[in-house]
């Protein structure tokens, strides 16, 4: 079925028909450039053993030969050998004494950018925090009052239902 009298063994051109049949065309098809472009055999031939019997193979694993599972195990293997870790597998204590750190550094920032700024920027930021505190007061007001008219009413409903 399949010719390799080019010499290499691994490339394979497809017949049209059997050679050896006396219906096989003796002159060449339009089409025979086409067959001419040699396709690389993908098979391996069978392995054969001392008594001729085919030695079986482990079956192909597509899950394992997928080139982006390839690609992503590289990238774990090297960021694993890098230090990396990026699976953010940390124990809850790890990531508490980040979390505190960065606390820290951030009150240390603060506190560094609070001694550095002028007098006249402290000023001016806590007009700008009592400007926004009213607002704040107002809606939590509201709130209370909200509140306090409910509890009123709720009283006035048990003295209307109990009469």
């Amino acid at each position: 079925m399949c010719d390799t009298s080019n010499g290499n063994p691994n490339l394979v051109k497809p017949r049209l028909s059997n050679d050896n049949s006396p219906t096989s065309p003796t002159k060449q098809l339009p089409g025979e450039d086409f067959y001419e472009t040699m396709i690389p055999e993908t098979r391996t031939p069978p392995l054969l053993n001392d008594n001729g019997l085919i030695v079986p193979r482990k079956p192909i694993n597509p899950v394992r030969e997928d080139p982006s599972r390839q690609n992503l195990h590289k990238e774990l293997l090297f960021n694993q050998k890098m230090g990396k870790n990026v699976l953010n597998q940390k124990s809850e204590l790890q990531r508490a004494w980040e979390k505190h750190k960065d606390n820290v550094a951030k009150k240390q920032m603060e506190h560094n950018v609070a001694e550095t700024t002028p007098e006249l920027e402290k000023v001016i930021a806590d007009r700008a925090r009592r400007l926004e505190n009213p607002i704040k007061q107002e809606s939590e007001d509201d709130k209370v009052i909200n509140k306090e008219f409910l509890q009123a009413r709720m009283k006035l409903k048990s003295r209307s239902d109990s009469s």
